[in-house]
């Protein structure tokens, strides 16, 4: 089911409103300590400038394939000029307000690789009211043309009340919110709120639409609160941070991915991914559909616990689970087949995949071709597949009980019955098919 949902992110319409910066790396060597204070003098040698904040998020959107119109307010200045540049790499529109204040600027001191400084300008005051005015006049201009309206308010004036006003009750709105509490009477689909602000969630719970919480944190993974469910997490697919703004590019899936039609859980794993890949990458990055394809492919080996989460939330939408399982050493035409014919009898499709331990006591060791990782890999990239596990026992029992599947597939002649796990299949309210191998 994901990769059709990235599928559908071409040709959707996103309008984001929020407070727009530049990012600026500037790069060079440490030559020697300064005279003035113990600090490093590091000689500049290149100047990188990217969208940052919610420009940011608008050069991801425009990345995975969306048509992106972007509210946001900067100045009639030089980091002003070079934001808009940068967007127009990038092939977002605008308009951008360029009066009222100065731009907001974050600039890096990088030095073989590592961060020696950063400093910021901002100017955090709310926009006079003449930009106000017309930033609510642009909102209900455009908003209604687009498929989800994304805002990123990170309290540096843009988002007064009278924007969150004019936001108010739009069919998909999606809140990357410092305080979540703002927004509460806007009638979002869902809000995001970095870690370090949630004592604001804890003390005014966000509970007035049902609209889904998600709770990010860099390099942490993010997670779902929703009304009488259990909450769901994300797992992050790295460990150190390179870049910058990874919670920009979930944000920007996120918001593409519930405007595609999935459920706030698929979202965020979806997202993750997203920000999996900018996180690898120095400066501020962002992510494309291929690059987002890419990373979900070997992560659909995914741990039993986890897949059994996705398989809930997969069944609470109504679907149809099928499960089958087996070695897949060497795929050829016939697990193609078999597992082709698998999806048709569900809406998803799961595959144990043997582990190394147990396809070597299956097949005997000298005869066990590729990895376990490897195998995952190859059938991630089949159309038919949507999540793949590993299968340690000698018997898939344990997951069968685990995702407990509407029909539970095996390819080859015989009878139903004559399965060892029909039985168990049967008991779980399943049903049990063979398939040819052509």
């Amino acid at each position: 089911m994901t990769e059709e949902t990235v599928r559908r992110f071409p040709g959707l319409t996103a309008v984001v409103v929020g407070d727009v910066m530049l990012d600026s790396w500037l790069q060079g060597q440490v030559s020697r300590m300064a005279q003035e204070a113990p600090v490093p003098v590091v000689s500049v040698d290149q100047i990188e400038d990217a969208p940052g904040g919610a420009a940011n998020t608008a050069a991801n959107l425009a990345a995975l394939g969306a048509r992106v119109h972007l509210l946001g307010v900067a100045g009639a200045d030089p980091a002003g000029t070079a934001l808009i540049g940068s967007l127009l790499r990038h092939e977002v529109d605008g308009p951008i307000i360029t009066r009222g204040r100065r731009t907001a600027v974050k600039r890096r001191v990088m030095s073989g690789g590592q961060m020696v400084a950063r400093y910021d300008e901002e100017d955090r005051s709310p926009v006079p009211a003449s930009v106000e005015r017309e930033l609510v006049s642009q909102i209900r201009e455009i908003a209604d043309l687009a498929h989800v309206v994304v805002v990123c308010d990170s309290g540096a004036g843009v988002c007064t009340e009278a924007v969150r006003e004019a936001l108010a009750g739009l069919p998909l709105l999606v809140v990357d919110a410092y305080d979540p509490g703002l927004w509460r009477d806007t009638g979002p689909a869902a809000v995001l709120v970095r870690q370090d602000a949630c004592d604001l969630v804890a003390d005014e719970p966000f509970d007035t639409t049902g609209a889904p919480i998600v709770v990010t944190d860099d390099g942490g993974g993010a997670v779902v609160l929703r009304e009488d469910r259990p909450p769901y997490r994300t797992h992050p697919n790295q460990s150190d941070l390179v870049g910058a703004g990874a919670g920009d590019t979930f944000t920007a899936v996120f918001a593409l991915a519930l405007a595609a039609g999935a459920d706030a859980a698929t979202a965020a794993d979806l997202a993750q991914a997203g920000a999996d890949v900018v996180s690898r990458r120095p400066g501020t990055a962002v992510c494309d559909a291929d690059d987002l394809l890419a990373e979900l492919g070997p992560r659909q080996a995914m741990p039993a616990k986890v897949l059994a989460e996705r398989v809930a939330t997969e069944r609470e939408q109504g679907r149809r689970i099928v499960f089958t399982d087996g070695c897949f050493d060497v795929l050829h035409p016939g697990h193609v087949t078999c597992l082709e014919q698998a999806r048709r009898l569900g809406d998803v499709l799961v595959v144990g995949v043997r582990d190394d331990a147990s396809a070597a006591r299956r097949k005997a060791p000298d005869r066990v071709v590729n990895s376990a990782e490897d195998r995952a890999a190859v059938l991630a990239g089949l159309g038919s597949v949507d999540y793949i596990t590993l299968v340690e026992d000698d018997s898939p029992a344990s997951l069968l009980r685990l995702i407990r599947p509407d029909v539970y597939v095996k390819g080859g002649g015989g009878h139903p019955d004559l399965l060892p796990e029909a039985r168990l299949v049967r008991e779980l309210g399943g049903e049990v098919r063979l398939v040819e191998r052509r």
